[in-house]
């Protein structure tokens, strides 16, 4: 079994030890882990550290830091996701496979047959959960830098965050397939992805996001949940351009 991975929000230093707070010691507790065993720490800033546990307590951990590896495992696509907010659980798996796909950030957006409503203070609770979720994908999938997951907005207040995110991509019915526009942009280095919710988008969303410049793409003849059409197209993109491709 490999050494767990926690993510911690503090400096970390090889050769000193620090102590870990009650949700990194409940993450240890989780793992069964005893005095001496091996564990591995990040926090955002770039590589990883190898660290030893010293001891367990209810609401702390203590260890020791061993060295920092440099080692990064992000893609050379920085892909964003804008995602029409899909009821729980959906939207937490669409979240969770993103952060594992590569993504580099998710914005969730309200649209126009979004069924998912949410006053302020649920927007709040929800982008912390959301960015759990992200961190907790990290923790299992061995990336070292946590994607932001951005406050929920409506998407016609994205747009103008998107500017500078690369090729804009936007999946409707009888769009062109991810290959075509593979071989007439075969150095995509960045770009982002608009999808929608579970009723899909407005021909009105999909008009305004090819007036931002964006491509109409298509994942075939069916029809796929938001949640599937997500991780699919993103894993396409990687194949294509990013490091599923070997």
């Amino acid at each position: 079994m490999s050494a767990p991975r926690i993510h911690v929000d503090q400096r970390l230093s090889a050769g000193e030890g620090c102590t870990l707070p009650v949700t990194a010691a409940n993450h240890l507790r989780a793992f069964r882990l005893r005095p001496g065993d091996p564990l591995v720490l990040f926090n955002g800033e770039g590589g990883e550290y190898p660290a030893r546990l010293e001891a367990l307590a209810r609401r702390e951990a203590q260890v020791t830091v061993l060295a920092h590896d440099p080692v990064e495992r992000e893609s050379p696509l920085t892909l964003t996701l804008v995602q029409g907010i899909a009821r729980g659980e959906r939207m937490d798996f669409t979240v969770q496979k993103a952060v594992e796909l590569g993504v580099s950030r998710i914005l969730p957006v309200f649209t126009d047959k979004g069924v998912v409503k949410l006053d302020s203070k649920r927007q709040d609770k929800r982008q912390q959960h959301w960015q759990r979720v992200a961190v907790a994908a990290c923790e299992q999938c061995g990336r070292n830098r946590v994607p932001e997951v951005a406050a929920p907005q409506p998407l016609a207040d994205a747009w103008s965050g998107l500017d500078t995110a690369g090729q804009g991509l936007v999946l409707a019915p009888g769009g062109r397939s991810l290959q075509a526009l593979a071989r007439q942009q075969s150095h995509l280095k960045a770009a982002w992805l608009l999808i929608g919710p579970e009723g899909g988008l407005s021909e009105a969303e999909v008009e305004k996001a090819v007036g931002q410049g964006a491509e109409a793409v298509g994942l075939g003849p069916r029809i796929l949940r938001t949640e599937t059409a997500g991780i699919t197209a993103l894993a396409a993109l990687q194949l294509l351009h990013g490091d599923l491709a070997g």
